[in-house]
């Protein structure tokens, strides 16, 4: 995602590394870059030349104090203007009522069957701990109702649905009603799409919108056709008046344009983005964040939310007592393993991470880079489990041969894990004893060199 832009526009800010000051000429030169990579992101010129003379309007005649570059600076300027272009603040997200109704538009291929689902998925499962009802107003797409049940499969979510009818208004008002009912929280509308905007298809969804009242109206996009989602939304809004953008397949081989123009072109807030195919990868939309990850700085705060997410205070507490007492065991181990892959794609996630993402570019973090670990758990008995330091030789062969792993494998995964039970137990009793023990360790590495 970004990485042509990000790159592109690392290579603009170069022209100023070793300049004194920001003068009108070394910005002009700058500036060229940054037009020029801004419209090969498939961002529209109109938006890019804007872009551009409000950051020279910002750049030009700034004081660059000691201990910041004037490449430092750049780099801030166009961090602020580009999370301005997208926004500025992360937008709200209404879902008052009972039950809060969420009405899905957009084109057919969009992927937004998916993100009803991934929506549901999140509101379920996050903070707001909501019971969702899915409701399969697509009436002529062939399977569409069964694509839709399928994805609700994975999520544990029902669906409603009425296969013998042909008129979604009628369907969205019976699944409304059905939903009070049954003590369902959350309705939300998957929409029928189409290949491309007709009068139709907006008769239709403007009809469901000024029936079922929705809180909020969403349109789902597909981030990879770029200035066509731009085009494409702008037709939408101007009959349907949406409230929110979500961008899909921001993962895929996008050069970024809708996501930087969308805001400027159709002035409606980016709600939601898809940077992934698993129900858990869907994120808000954060304007500073996303600038950060264009410019290469990761974003923390999308980490966090992604942990919180699947954060259990309970099983924390819990985990926090076994660890203190220093009885964390592999069982424990294991849910912790399955909880990071539940929070979405692992190279994904490490990119959030200030610093990581430019360094693991290159290389490929496969989804299934706990598969020998949990292979080697899986293979031990509940009590080997719960007791990792009665796992002898004996047993370290049978677990090997058990998971299709060598006996060097099963001891270093041995050896690893008491190490860090017992760092673990050391920082929750005693967490400056822990950091005295580190800094006389260091010294003392000095000292031996």
């Amino acid at each position: 995602m970004f990485e042509n832009l990000s790159e592109k526009l690392e290579r603009s800010f170069k022209v100023l590394k070793g300049q004194g000051r920001i003068t009108e000429i070394n910005v002009a030169s700058t500036l060229k870059e940054v037009r020029r990579a801004l419209v090969d992101a498939d961002v529209s010129y109109p938006v890019a030349k804007k872009f551009v003379d409000d950051v020279k309007a910002k750049a030009l005649g700034q004081n660059v104090i000691n201990a910041v570059n004037p490449s430092q600076l750049m780099v801030k300027i166009v961090h602020d203007e580009l999370a301005e272009l997208m926004g500025g603040q992360e937008s709200t997200f209404s879902i008052e009522g009972n039950p809060a109704v969420i009405l899905m538009s957009g084109l057919q291929g969009s992927g937004k069957t998916t993100f009803t689902g991934k929506l549901a998925n999140r509101l379920k499962n996050g903070k707001e701990k909501r019971k969702p009802l899915l409701v399969a107003c697509d009436v002529y797409r062939p399977a569409a109702i069964e694509q839709l049940k399928t994805i609700a499969e994975q999520i544990d979510v029902p669906v409603y649905s009425e296969p013998e009818s042909k008129d979604p208004v009628a369907i969205a008002l019976h699944a409304i009603d059905h939903a009070k009912q049954q003590g369902y929280d959350l309705v939300i509308v998957d929409t029928a799409g189409r290949l491309a905007v007709d009068e139709a298809m907006m008769v239709e969804i403007k009809a469901i919108k000024d029936a079922i009242h929705p809180n909020e109206t969403l349109f789902v996009v597909d981030s990879m056709t770029g200035q066509d989602a731009v085009n494409t939304a702008k037709a939408f809004n101007e009959r349907l008046d949406f409230d929110g953008v979500v961008l899909t397949k921001l993962d895929g081989d996008t050069r970024g344009g809708a996501a930087l123009s969308i805001r400027a072109v159709v002035d409606k807030p980016i709600k939601f983005v898809g940077i992934g195919e698993k129900m858990t990868d869907l994120d808000p939309f954060r304007p500073a964040g996303m600038a950060d990850r264009i410019l290469g700085m990761g974003d923390i705060v999308s980490f966090v939310d992604r942990m919180q997410q699947q954060y259990d205070e309970a099983e924390a507490e819990k985990l926090e007592k076994k660890i203190k007492q220093n009885k964390f065991d592999f069982d424990d181990f294991i849910k912790q393993i399955r909880q990071i892959k539940k929070m979405g794609n692992l190279k994904s996630l490490a990119s959030m991470i200030p610093g990581v993402g430019k360094a693991i570019k290159d290389i490929d973090i496969p989804d299934d880079a706990f598969k020998g670990v949990e292979a080697i758990i899986g293979s031990m008995t509940p009590l080997e489990r719960s007791n990792p330091d009665i796992i002898d030789a004996s047993r370290r062969k049978r677990i090997a041969a058990g998971s299709g792993t060598s006996v060097e494998e099963v001891n270093r995964l041995l050896k690893q894990f008491l190490s860090m039970r017992k760092v673990m137990h050391q920082v929750s009793t005693n967490p400056m004893q822990m950091m005295r023990a580190a800094k006389a360790n260091a010294k003392a590495a000095k000292r031996g060199r």
